[in-house]
């Protein structure tokens, strides 16, 4: 699975950034590099966050696994 990150120019320097496939994951940084650290940093938060608010919900009976990160 590939994911696309967008940087635009921001009009105070820098760099704003989001990620195309995950609405609510934006972050900036001084330069394009650090402007990507910040997203992955900021995707990760917002999957963990996710993964905790379903494991409040699943059931006694849900079966978790993992998928492969090439689909």
């Amino acid at each position: 699975m590939k994911l696309t990150a967008v940087f635009e120019p921001a009009k105070e320097g820098g760099f704003t950034s989001f990620i195309e496939e995950f609405p609510g994951v934006f972050s900036e940084g001084e330069t394009v590099e650090e402007a990507r650290t910040n997203l992955l940093d900021a995707l990760k938060l917002v999957v963990e966050y996710h993964r905790d608010e379903a494991r409040k919900r699943e059931t006694q009976h849900a079966r978790r696994e993992l998928l492969p990160a090439s689909l």
